[in-house]
């Protein structure tokens, strides 16, 4: 799998742009005062960069080289920039500037799991840091070295490690090398007529070992089931030895290990290999879009059907704001379509009484046998019904399947125009879910006018649960004259993470913590809960030379400890 840009999401020479959606660039004007017709900003080059210099000891340089080989073993500068944060917006903005006070002093790609084993056993000779490296895609800040750390610092980067070893058919299990990135995963399993069905956003650019570490969540969780619940049996090479986990079912060997290392991110070892379920490819699977009256509706509609017997793979609905933004990011419509469309905005009017203002537009999936499908659909559509919605047909599903991974790209193409977008998402009981929504919406748009600047606020709901679900919010804006990108990002960022802790929320229902959501591990999991992670992490890994400084502590020891 080839590296992603150095400055920005996915790959060179694949970007978002405007040209094809007619409607885009008069939205975004209208709505935070940009016009997007034509960059006004860019990434400084590669050339002006100042990357810090390699500090590698001879014998550590010598050690890894015999573990996995010299010509895998990287001080080149551009791979160690690669490899020296993850994609969230703090970390976009900071490589575009050029702002780099530390990163790797090497990338050391390992095979397989002896080889990971020397690595680190290398690596705590020397008293090293080790980062562990999917696709780089992080975006709570869960790759970059502490900057004040003194000790060399391996990115250990595990896509070599990426074949689906064996299938247990009768168990549906599968055993798969952790440094898989999800389409070749898809792949291998493809062809022996199984699927994975974990799609997060980050899809084409992430591993399984990272989606584990980070406690991933993909866009058909509920049919799958999220990463925690797909992932049954572990290996993980820690300072102490290799951890195995077996794929029971279900076990009562005190506490579970398994959750341990289950969005650990990096802390307590480097994960080689997971035993994941599987599950035969779908006869059939559609995606049907449907419109509500409210997001209100919208959201009592998903959450009747979670409690319901049926069973869809894809359960999102977008807020009215989110909606909006999806329409005006249409392409250029055919007269067919024009017709179409007024035709249903008259039925929508007239008939159903539709406020187009407030209307959302929701999406729902199914997968399985015809029949099963068939009913499925029945099911949902009485229970969309009661709520006032309506079907929409497949094509709506049909342009979301198709771009469901081209979102990331967006921000880069802001950032190139003088404006900053982000994501923040979170979960709660459907009790108060509408409280949620409502209430970090409000601490939004109360920043945004701290700030003195016209932003944009959009949620959806997705990931639906037995008590709850997932609400993902994206926010946009263009910085006051003179003011700081990155300083008004964190007074937005920051009132939209305590506005799910004060109401009730998790502060990361799938980006995990890293260091960008830290501060309020406390506030969610309680100071006790901290002092148990603090206690996991220290009795592991007693010389904090695994990813030191995420989720829990500070500077590590490197600051204040003499080198072993």
């Amino acid at each position: 799998m080839t590296a992603m840009k150095w400055w920005g999401w996915g790959l060179d020479g694949v970007a978002f742009t405007h040209e094809d959606k007619p409607e885009l660039r008069g939205f975004i004007r209208e709505k935070i005062g940009l016009d997007i017709g034509q960059a006004t900003a860019a990434p400084l080059g590669f050339d002006e960069l100042a990357i810090p210099d390699a500090h590698l000891p001879d014998g550590l340089r010598a050690a890894l080289a015999g573990a996995v080989g010299s010509e895998h073993l990287s001080v080149d500068p551009l791979d160690r920039v690669v490899h020296a944060r993850g994609k969230s917006i703090r970390d976009l903005i900071r490589q575009r500037r050029g702002d780099l006070p530390r990163v790797p002093d090497a990338v050391v790609r390992p095979a397989d799991e002896a080889q990971v084993t020397a690595v680190l056993q290398a690596a705590l000779e020397a008293d090293a840091v080790v980062i562990p490296f999917g696709g780089g895609t992080s975006i709570s800040g869960s790759l970059e070295p502490e900057a004040t750390e003194t000790r060399p610092v391996l990115s250990v980067d595990m896509g070599r490690l990426d074949q689906v070893l064996e299938i247990d058919a009768a168990s549906r299990l599968a055993r798969v090398q952790a440094g898989v990135f999800g389409p070749h995963l898809e792949e291998q399993l493809n062809a022996q007529g199984y699927t994975f069905g974990h799609f997060p956003d980050s899809f084409t650019h992430s591993t399984l070992g990272g989606w584990i570490a980070t406690r991933s969540s993909g866009m058909q969780s509920d049919r799958y089931g999220d990463i925690a619940d797909m992932t049954r049996g572990l290996r993980v090479v820690t300072p102490s030895g290799t951890l195995v986990v077996r794929p029971v079912p279900s076990t009562s060997t005190g506490p579970s290990v398994r959750e341990m290392i289950l969005g650990s991110e990096g802390r307590l070892g480097l994960i080689t290999e997971a035993t994941v379920h599987v599950r035969p490819l779908p006869q059939r699977r559609e995606i049907l879009g449907y419109l509500f009256p409210t997001f209100d509706a919208g959201l009592a509609a998903m959450r009747e059907i979670a409690a319901s017997e049926a069973s869809v793979s894809v359960s999102r609905v977008s807020d009215a704001p989110e909606t909006q933004f999806s329409f005006a990011t249409r392409k250029a419509s055919t007269r067919m379509d024009k017709v179409q469309s007024k035709a249903l905005t008259t039925f929508l009017q007239r008939a159903k009484g539709f406020d187009l203002g407030s209307m959302c537009l929701s999406f729902l999936g199914y997968e399985g046998s015809d029949g099963h499908v068939t009913e499925q659909r029945r099911i949902v559509g009485r229970i969309v019904g009661r709520h006032g919605g309506i079907c929409i047909g497949t094509s709506p599903g049909q342009l979301y399947d198709q771009k469901k991974f081209d979102t990331p790209y967006i921000r880069d193409f802001l950032l190139d125009r003088g404006a900053a977008a982000d994501v923040s998402e979170t979960a709660a009981p459907w009790s108060q879910l509408e409280a949620v929504h409502r209430n970090t919406s409000a601490a939004a748009n109360a920043a945004f006018a701290q700030l003195g600047v016209t932003g944009y606020l959009m949620c959806h709901l997705s990931h639906s649960y037995h008590a709850g679900a997932c609400l993902y919010f994206t926010f946009a804006f263009v910085p006051s004259p003179g003011g700081d990108m990155l300083e008004e990002y964190d007074v937005v960022k920051q009132a939209i993470q305590q506005a799910f802790v004060d109401n009730g929320a998790t502060l990361s229902h799938h980006h995990a913590v890293g260091t960008e959501h830290s501060q309020w591990l406390e506030e969610d999991i309680s100071a006790p809960g901290v002092r148990l992670l603090e206690a996991l992490f220290d009795g592991t890994d007693p010389g904090a030379n695994l990813n030191p400084g995420k989720l829990v502590g500070g500077a590590g020891r490197a600051a204040t400890e003499p080198a072993r």
